[in-house]
């Protein structure tokens, strides 16, 4: 009597197990094939990707001393684009513009950006609003970004490292 109910317990026990064992891989599976690829373009797009900063000087030192004190990103990956060179800007896959400096050169900076570039504008509120109109011509274009403060601009970045700009060559 003892015996059997030994060997229920066995043959539950290794079913059990069988059972977490399978849980476990699955599991692992699962984060390789969902996670394990952003973290990937995460990693590639801080180390490789460039980022192109349309701005004046004053603004230009303090986005590129906001990218660089995070120890997020590298200098050699932080570009200047002045508003006369705004034709280099379509060469980069993540734009970063200071709405004060380019809110003349808008159009033309949109007619350089990819659909799979990231443009994001930062327009602190303290400079002004962005008008109406301007906001709908960014509206109707893919991946541009309105942030307005400086600890969601880091957050921004980073989300579009992982989700544009990757060209297969």
């Amino acid at each position: 009597m003892i015996e059997n109910i030994v060997t229920i317990l066995n043959t539950y026990g290794y079913v059990t197990s069988i059972i977490v064992l399978i849980a476990v891989v699955v599991g692992i599976v699962n984060w390789f094939m969902g996670i394990s690829p952003a973290l990937w373009r995460l990693g590639k797009g801080l180390a490789c990707r460039k980022i192109a900063i349309l701005a004046k000087e004053d603004a230009y030192t303090s986005l590129r001393d906001l990218l660089l004190d995070s120890n997020l990103f590298r200098k050699s990956n932080i570009i200047k684009i002045t508003n006369s060179d705004i034709q280099k800007a379509g060469q980069y896959s993540l734009l970063l513009a200071h709405w004060g400096s380019i809110s003349e050169h808008l159009k033309s900076i949109l007619s350089v950006k990819k659909d799979t570039t990231a443009l994001i504008i930062y327009a602190p509120q303290a400079e002004g609003f962005i008008d109406k109109d301007a906001v709908s011509i960014i509206n109707e274009h893919r991946n541009v970004i309105i942030v307005n403060f400086r600890g969601r601009l880091l957050n921004d970045i980073v989300t579009s490292l992982i989700t544009t700009g990757y060209s297969r060559k």
